[in-house]
């Protein structure tokens, strides 16, 4: 894949404050949305800016503790992209306002459960007869 461009990258921010304005502010008014704190983490735009992305996570929740509620949240922003692409474009100077889709960031869930593997008893007995091992030997020499 294709590392995006610097204006991709600089319009992705701008709709990202944009939209995450629009949720703080209670501008959806779906039921599905109304009264859930989310944030908006990024947003990918495609080369052309014609599409874009919104990865969103509940504030204060971990997305696997609620499950199925979020994806009834992820519907009804769905259902608000229309009104939320014309919020966007009435607040961003693009030539087309970007078809939105909204999708769940998962990085903080996926850290999370690394944090707990890390914590776990036997994998941290291993951590760290790796790092006394290394500490005894020192670390190897490269010619």
């Amino acid at each position: 894949m294709k590392t995006p461009s610097q204006r991709q990258l600089k319009v992705g921010e701008e709709l990202r404050h944009v939209l995450a304005w629009a949720l703080e502010r209670g501008e959806v008014r779906d039921p599905a949305v109304a009264g859930t704190p989310l944030t908006v983490t990024e947003v990918a735009v495609s080369p052309d800016l014609k599409n874009a992305t919104a990865y969103v996570v509940p504030l204060g929740v971990v997305i696997g503790e609620i499950g199925g509620d979020f994806k009834d949240i992820l519907v009804g922003l769905d259902r608000a992209a229309p009104f939320l692409r014309r919020y966007v474009a009435s607040r961003v100077r693009l030539r087309f306002a970007p078809k939105l889709s909204f999708a769940a960031d998962t990085a903080y869930d996926n850290s999370e459960h690394i944090e707990r593997l890390l914590r776990r008893p036997d994998v941290a007995r291993d951590l760290e007869e790796v790092i006394d091992g290394e500490h005894k030997t020192g670390p190897e020499k490269k010619n």
